[in-house]
């Protein structure tokens, strides 16, 4: 039971902070390694594997579904 509440919060936080992070992490880290020869890590690769999933998730979520973030009215625009 302890470890599914300490995934939860892993995979929350790693959300939050990859959700701002992503984009720089998604062009950056391949700049680095392939324009400056900054040496590979797997540490790095395995984050930037995961910047991708959350890129390939929001494209899948916006485009292919859809569906937005929020709901109705939640976003600070209201609806005339």
């Amino acid at each position: 039971m302890m470890m599914g509440k300490l995934w939860r919060e892993v995979y929350g936080a790693g959300i939050l902070f990859f959700y701002y992070f992503k984009w720089i992490m998604i062009l950056g880290y391949p700049a680095l390694v392939y324009g400056l020869d900054y040496p590979r890590w797997w540490v790095m690769d395995a984050l930037w594997l995961y910047c991708v999933a959350l890129a390939v998730k929001d494209f899948i979520w916006k485009f292919i579904l859809k569906k937005s973030y929020c709901e109705a009215g939640s976003c600070g625009r209201e609806k005339p």
